[in-house]
């Protein structure tokens, strides 16, 4: 008697599941019925040539895996790269997932990195595969040759993908066995085991929009318990005020890398359809984010579309996303051109809200830019007004990041509670206690909505854990530490995550790159930063008014030029802010440098650097390194330059300070 095979919704997010002697004794009749049962219930229309293809893959392996024990699991979910993985064999202490190209006589790169990819997926969100040796194979059926043996594994134990035909396809297997080392796996523990992504903002908007929820792309450790917690507590407070229909605003903070713009997204999609009477709008002041989340929006869109057989035009599934995400300054300008109207909208989610612009800002740029006279309110006093048209009920969700003020004008989140506080009396305000913090400066502001009665303190709204750098989520404390000038938290927080987060430090910009290039694997994405105000980097070939288009930046391929993975185009803060890579390269030019009595900041003007005196772009600048030095995954390398005896505006003392702090609190140097 067979043993069953898994059950994929109480135990596996494979499609198909089974000890490797129960796959042997059923039917290719029996396999190929649970798949096409499971992808019929995935929503997934398997046609013919997919069958076709599960047929083959199942002989396949049927003849490579002859003789061996394990479990072996088809169609395993990754939610993360919403994709699945065509095999995974767990054998021994072997985890070796398998890209079948079924038909291909060549091994393409991009399938290379497809292979790889969910290598490393498994190894870093999946629990049960992280201290297993993984080793990714692609099978090209029809390759004339496969690799001779397996590549060495990089520290975390994965090896890059081995290349094999059908032919070799048992061989490479059992090559894998004999180089795998430790406990040998339980399968059975090994499908149940719980699988906690933490996706880049782009692959999460992908995937809520297409319909998932916070639950299935995030992790389920305390970190994302928080992220859930965090996102039902918004939705309650929206439901709370439909029922009751009064209005409310929703101040989220968080730590940077924690996932406000996660929060967001997931209250905006479960709440995008335009008929929804608690119809959401996700609106933000970035302009790289917006068109960058816009641009990868569109292009899943029309993927998925075109391979359920639709046909779609770009223009069309464009216009879809925008109803859904939008530039918060057209938002605006929408309700200053009807001023009796309500916005179509009644849930309104402003992320960064922290950058909306003062009423100094919003005045010049509303008579010279949009030639309305007489204007006289602050970005967030215009847009509580512009939702406040609503009759009955309105919601307001506020995103709000601690120290990332970037530019000149940008309010800070006191002008919203203060504006609040003078002018919406029947407005509940819920705040978490963390915006008391002296990175948000509000504590008067909360003390007048306080005494007004309108105040909320909930615990439930501060995300207090990074989920960005998944390798050490102490990362965002020890950037704080290192721009706060604490020398020995920094060196505290450096040990705390060790090898798990690379750091280097070099004064090579060459070596740089290749540290990079060494470090990332598959399509893990990479690329050079540098603060707005880097202006003497350019000897190294790094000018930061070579204005870069986001959209090819952060999402072309490793072939275009525009890409980050070229290294070439450095983003600054202005560019990056909201976003994520997985490698990062931090160009730190003498615009902030080190000295005897800590940071100090300057502007390049004309032919020489001026030293800044005004608070607020001291302030600016040293959130814009902030910004820099929090947006890598995996890893980061920091390019300090040596300078030039011979050039007045780059004399090696104006980096050496900088340099010799940076190394003093634990970073290696990589000479």
């Amino acid at each position: 008697m067979t043993a069953p095979s898994v059950d994929r919704n109480a135990r596996s997010s494979a499609w198909y599941g089974d000890e490797i002697d129960a796959f042997h004794a059923r039917s290719d009749a029996e396999v190929l019925g649970q798949l096409l049962a499971s992808s019929s219930g995935a929503g997934f229309a398997a046609d013919p040539n997919q069958s076709d293809a599960w047929r083959l893959q199942i002989d396949l392996l049927r003849s490579a895996l002859a003789g061996l024990e394990g479990w072996i699991f088809l169609e395993f979910e990754v939610p993360r790269l919403g994709s699945r993985i065509d095999a995974v064999l767990v054998c021994g202490s072997l985890v070796a997932p398998i890209e079948f190209k079924v038909g291909a006589t060549t091994y393409e790169r991009g399938d290379r990195e497809q292979a790889w990819d969910y290598a490393l997926d498994l190894k870093n969100f999946h629990a049960a595969s992280r201290d297993a040796d993984v080793m990714p194979m692609l099978v090209a059926t029809l390759a004339a040759t496969s690799d001779e043996g397996w590549l060495d594994p990089h520290a975390d134990g994965v090896r890059p993908p081995l290349r094999t035909n059908a032919d070799g396809l048992g061989d490479s297997i059992r090559t894998a066995l004999s180089l795998a080392r430790g406990a040998s796996i339980d399968g059975d523990a090994w499908c149940r085991a719980p699988y906690r992504p933490t996706p880049t903002i782009v692959q999460a908007a992908r995937r809520l929009y297409a319909g998932h929820s916070v639950d299935s792309i995030s992790r389920s450790d305390a970190g994302a318990r928080n992220l859930r917690v965090t996102s039902s507590r918004v939705q309650t407070i929206i439901e709370e005020a439909r029922e009751h229909r009064r209005k409310a605003v929703v101040f989220v903070t968080g730590v940077p890398g924690a996932g406000k713009t996660l929060v967001g997204l997931d209250v905006a999609t479960r709440r995008r359809e335009i008929q929804d009477p608690t119809h959401a709008v996700y609106l933000s002041g970035n302009g790289p984010l917006v068109a960058v989340l816009t641009e990868a929006l569109v292009r899943d869109e029309v993927a998925r579309r075109r391979l359920a057989g639709e046909r779609v035009r770009k223009g069309d599934a464009r216009q879809g996303v925008k109803a859904f995400i939008q530039n918060v300054h057209h938002f605006r300008d929408a309700g200053v051109r009807d001023g009796v109207r309500a916005p179509a909208d009644r849930v309104v989610i402003f992320d960064e809200a922290q950058r909306a612009w003062n009423r100094d800002k919003t005045v010049d740029f509303m008579k010279r830019r949009k030639k309305v006279a007489g204007f006289d309110q602050s970005e967030p006093q215009f847009l509580l007004s512009y939702v406040d048209r609503h009759e009955g009920w309105a919601v307001v969700v506020c995103l709000v990041g601690g120290g990332q003020e970037i530019h000149t004008g940008e309010a800070g989140i006191r002008e919203w509670l203060e504006v609040l506080a003078a002018g919406f009396p029947s407005w509940s305000v819920h705040v978490s206690p963390a915006l008391r913090g002296p990175e948000h400066g509000a504590v008067d502001a909360l003390e007048s909505l306080a005494t007004r009665g309108s105040l909320e303190l909930d615990r439930d709204l501060h995300l207090a854990t990074s989920m960005r750098s998944f390798r050490a989520e102490s990362v965002s404390n020890f950037i704080g530490a290192v721009l706060d000038g604490e020398v020995e938290a920094a060196r505290a927080f450096r040990d705390e995550f060790g090898a798990r987060y690379p750091l280097a430090l070099t004064r090579n910009l060459d070596r740089a790159r290749g540290w990079i290039r060494d470090h990332a694997r598959g399509s893990e994405r990479y690329g050079l930063v540098a603060s707005s105000q880097a202006l003497r980097l350019k000897p190294h070939a790094i000018d930061v008014r070579v204005d870069i288009d986001p959209v090819h930046w952060f999402l072309d391929d490793a072939d275009d030029t525009r890409s980050s993975y070229y290294l070439e185009d450095a983003a600054t803060e202005f560019q990056v802010q909201g976003l994520e890579l997985d490698w990062v390269c931090v160009n730190w030019d003498a615009d902030l440098r080190r000295d005897e009595s800590g940071w100090s900041c300057h502007d390049f003007h004309g032919k020489k650097w001026r030293t800044m005196r005004a608070a607020d772009r001291r302030r600016y600048l040293m959130n814009s390194y902030r910004v820099l030095l929090t947006r890598a995954r995996q890893g980061m390398i920091l390019f300090v330059p040596p300078g030039d005896a011979g050039d007045p505006t780059r004399p090696p003392d104006f980096y050496d300070w900088t340099y010799a702090y940076l190394a003093e609190i634990g970073i290696p140097e990589l000479v």
